[in-house]
C-alpha cells in the first residue's frame, strides 16, 4: 500500500458488556458469528478488547478493505451482526501527533472530495495514559491542522456536517462514519425457537426480533397449493433468506396444508374457521418444534389487529399448545411500526408481493372477534383433530435457507 495506514474495521459492542459472570459465554458466541457471517469474503483476525472489537484482513486478502465498495459490503455484514452497536472503518497507524494530524487531514480531504461539507468537530479518546496529550488536547491540535488545510471549514460541535473521530491505543486510529447495528445479543444465545412464518409483513419481523434476542430459528409455512401458488411458497422462502441475513441459516419446513384446510371449511363453522385453523397449526408446529428441539413457538401476532388476534382468540388459540410458551414479539406494536422494521431489514418489498397465503385464501368474511370456550367446542365437534395434526406433520418437507452471498 502506497500510503502509512492499514483500513480495518472497528466494531462496538452493546449489552453484552453489561453482562456479569456470563459475559465470556456471550462475547466468545459473538466473535464466532462474526467470524461466520465474514468467511465469505476472506480470513479475517477478530480481536475483542474491552468493549470493542477489532477486524483485520490476514496476510492472505491484506487489501481487501482498501476497495471502498467491497469495505462497505464488508462493514454491512458485521453489523448485520447480532450483539453490535455500530462499526466503522478507521484508519490504523502508528506515530505520535504529528502523524495523527497528518492522518486527519488526509481523511478531511478525502470526505470533502466527495461531500459538500462546511462544518465539522473533533472527538478524541484517549486509552493509552502514556501518551502525552489529553483528549481536549487532542482535538484542539487536530481541530487546528484541519482548519489550516481548509479554512474554509467552521467547526459547530454541536451539528457538524462531519465528525472525525481519533483513538490513542498501543496504536491510533481516525474515522469518521459510524454505520448502525441491530444491537441484540448474539444468536446462539438463547436457545431455539419455531417461527410461523408466513407471506405476510409481520411473521419476518417477528423472526427478526426474536434473532435479535440471541434466539436460533427454524419456521414453519403452511402451504394449500393449488389455492396458494408455488409463487407464495418461492415469496417465504425469499423471506426467509432475508431474515437469515441476521439469524443464520433457518431450517424451513413446508407444511402441506391443503387437505388439512379443505376438512377444516367443510366442518368448521364459517365464523369460527379462522381459529380453528389456527389451533390446528399450532398444534403441528409444537409437535415439529418438539422434535427439532425448539424451545418455543414465535408469531407474528399483535393485538387486535385482526380478528383471530383479539384477547379471547388469542387465549383460545393459545390453549392448544401444552409444552412451551408462544413469544408474540410484536405483540404492542401497531402496523406502521412493524411496517418501519420490516423496511429496516429489507423485508417489506418482498413482503407485500400479491401472492397469498393460506390464511388469506379461507378467510370467514364474519369471524367470530370473542369466541368463547363453548364456541370452539362446537366448532370442533366434527373434526379429528389428533389426525389432522398427524396428517400435517406427516406431509412437511424441509428446506435448508441461508442467506445469499454479499
Amino acid at each position: 500500500m502506497s500510503h502509512s495506514y492499514r483500513t480495518i474495521i472497528l466494531a462496538r459492542m452493546g449489552e453484552i458488556a453489561l453482562k456479569g459472570l456470563n459475559r465470556g459465554k456471550f462475547e466468545r458466541q459473538l466473535m464466532d458469528n462474526m467470524r461466520w457471517r465474514l468467511k465469505e469474503f476472506g480470513a479475517f483476525t477478530i480481536v475483542q478488547s474491552q468493549s470493542r472489537i477489532w477486524i483485520e484482513p490476514k496476510e492472505s486478502n491484506a487489501d481487501l478493505l482498501e476497495d471502498q465498495e467491497v469495505a462497505q459490503q464488508v462493514l454491512k455484514a458485521v453489523t448485520q451482526v447480532f450483539g453490535l452497536v455500530s462499526a466503522s472503518l478507521v484508519r490504523r497507524f502508528s506515530g505520535d501527533m504529528e502523524d495523527i494530524k497528518k492522518q486527519s487531514v488526509q481523511l478531511t480531504d478525502d470526505i470533502l472530495s466527495e461531500h459538500d461539507y462546511k462544518t465539522f468537530k473533533v472527538e478524541s479518546k484517549r486509552g493509552n495514559k502514556r501518551f502525552p496529550l489529553a483528549s481536549p488536547e487532542i482535538c484542539v491540535d487536530v481541530g487546528e491542522a484541519i482548519l489550516l488545510s481548509h479554512p474554509e471549514l467552521t467547526v459547530d460541535v454541536h451539528e457538524p456536517d462531519f465528525i472525525i473521530y481519533v483513538e490513542v491505543r498501543e496504536d491510533l486510529y481516525v474515522y469518521s462514519e459510524k454505520l448502525e447495528g441491530h444491537r441484540g445479543l448474539p444468536v446462539g444465545t438463547a436457545g431455539k425457537g419455531m417461527l410461523l412464518l408466513s407471506g405476510g409483513i409481520d411473521s419476518p419481523v417477528a423472526g427478526y426480533m426474536m434473532a435479535s434476542r440471541g434466539m436460533q430459528l427454524e419456521a414453519i409455512y403452511f402451504h394449500s397449493y393449488p389455492y396458494t401458488s408455488e409463487r407464495a411458497l418461492e415469496k417465504v422462502k425469499d423471506l426467509a433468506k432475508i431474515v437469515s441475513q441476521y439469524s443464520g441459516t433457518i431450517l424451513l419446513h413446508v407444511c402441506n396444508f391443503t387437505d388439512i384446510q379443505l376438512n377444516l371449511y367443510k366442518n368448521s363453522p364459517q365464523d369460527m374457521l379462522t381459529i380453528t385453523m389456527r389451533r390446528v397449526m399450532f398444534e403441528i408446529a409444537e409437535e415439529l418444534a418438539n422434535k427439532q428441539g425448539c424451545k418455543c413457538l414465535i408469531t407474528g401476532e399483535s393485538l387486535g389487529q385482526v380478528a383471530s388476534q383479539t384477547i379471547e382468540a388469542i387465549q383460545i388459540t393459545n390453549e392448544v399448545v401444552k409444552t412451551m410458551p408462544v413469544f408474540r414479539p410484536l405483540i404492542g406494536l401497531d402496523k406502521e411500526e412493524t411496517c418501519n422494521i420490516s423496511r429496516r431489514i429489507g423485508a417489506f418489498e418482498t413482503s407485500i408481493l400479491p401472492y397469498e397465503d393460506c390464511c388469506t385464501v379461507f378467510v370467514a368474511k364474519h369471524p367470530k372477534t370473542h369466541p368463547q370456550k363453548k364456541h370452539i367446542i362446537e366448532a370442533e365437534e366434527k373434526l379429528d383433530i389428533p389426525a389432522l395434526v398427524k396428517q400435517g406433520v406427516e406431509g412437511i418437507e424441509t428446506y435448508k435457507i441461508e442467506r445469499t452471498s454479499k
